[in-house]
């Protein structure tokens, strides 16, 4: 076991340029918020302890810039027949919103003013794509992931923040029959560093992973032993630097399975090993790092609750058992998870 992994009570932070010790205690809290909407509420951007943006269904957003005291929730013009599966959020004032659906329902919007006016820079014209999610290293270089079309993987890359085009073919490993990708917590694609990044698959024989080291030009792929075939496979990515990550997923609209589905690297990505499951049934769809944390902490979250570990997944505890879509967190005491009915709920994992 690394030393990340080992439970510590002490982290140690910089004022002034001198270290401090803080001494932090496990004390994890769910707390249900309110905002007034009654749409699925399906991915978080944590810009930091003050600044949060949510997106979901009906083309709906939030933001709040004061830490969850009050949220501004509010639709996309002429897009509320949209499903917001996925949010990333740079400010206060810059975000990004990508609708996931068949054809032209796939679309990526863009604000510079905290979401009073939006932009759509990206309408598929493919009626047989279904964009999934999308990340970003910085504001300008990003990547979008659809399902296979004819055999092959659809990329979408941007350079500049702005405009998007598809990865050539070529730059991609071949696409197994039927795979694809879950829209379900904006988390089945994801960054780490300034060039690296990874893609959960699932819905063919192998749930697999796609990594890149060149911010999206060049693609290659890796088995994993997360349950795979039918409307399985992985669902959600986290990766705490470039070498260390999860998988996360299982039979997708299955409440009641008992599958592997989570499984951990050591190298980028390059192979994979089974940990243990968390305590609900069914799949997990999003996982979030708690950010600042003294431990590797990890929280997940699915249909039948939300539970996290501070060992790197050999062991579980239950934070909820109700649903939830998506989490994401600030610090190791500021983070918030979102479901179904416009659900919102505040995660302390810390004091």
């Amino acid at each position: 076991m690394t030393r990340a992994l080992r439970l510590a009570l002490v982290g140690v932070i910089t004022l002034t340029g001198v270290a401090v010790a803080v001494q932090y205690r496990l004390a994890p809290r769910v707390t249900p918020r309110s905002i007034g909407t009654g749409d699925l509420l399906q991915a978080v951007s944590i810009v930091d302890n003050e600044t949060v943006w949510l997106s979901g269904h009906s083309g709906t957003f939030a933001r709040t810039t004061d830490g969850g005291k009050t949220w501004a929730v509010n639709k996309v013009p002429n897009a509320d027949s949209l499903e917001f599966r996925d949010v990333h959020a740079l400010s206060s004032d810059i975000a990004w919103l990508m609708s996931a659906g068949p054809g032209d329902r796939s679309r990526i919007y863009h604000t510079q003013d905290g979401g009073r006016t939006w932009d759509l820079q990206f309408q598929s014209n493919d009626p047989e794509t279904f964009y999934d999610c999308f990340a970003f290293w910085d504001g300008m270089h990003g990547v979008a992931f659809s399902d296979a079309v004819g055999g092959r993987f659809v990329i979408l890359r941007t350079t500049d923040g702005r405009t998007w085009s598809r990865v050539p073919a070529s730059n991609t490993p071949p696409a197994l029959a039927a795979e694809g990708s879950f829209a379900a917590s904006g988390t089945c694609v994801v960054t780490a560093g300034d060039r690296h990044g990874w893609i959960g698959t699932g819905n063919a024989t192998i749930a697999r992973v796609l990594r890149t080291n060149d911010r999206g030009a060049t693609w290659k792929v890796s088995d994993t032993p997360v349950a795979a075939g039918e409307a399985t496979g992985i669902a959600s990515l986290m990766f705490t630097d470039t070498l260390l990550g999860w998988a996360f997923g299982g039979r997708i609209g299955d409440p009641a399975s008992v599958t592997n589905n989570a499984a951990r690297t050591w190298d980028g990505g390059a192979t994979w090993e089974l940990v243990t499951s968390p305590p609900f049934r069914g799949a997990i769809y999003g996982s979030g790092v708690v950010t600042g944390a003294p431990d590797v902490a990890l929280v997940v979250t699915g249909p039948n609750g939300m539970a996290f570990t501070i060992d790197g997944g050999m062991s579980w505890r239950s934070l909820d058992t109700l649903s939830y879509w998506a989490v994401g967190f600030g610090s190791p005491h500021e983070g918030w998870a979102v479901g179904p009915a416009g659900r919102l709920a505040h995660v302390s994992m810390y004091q």
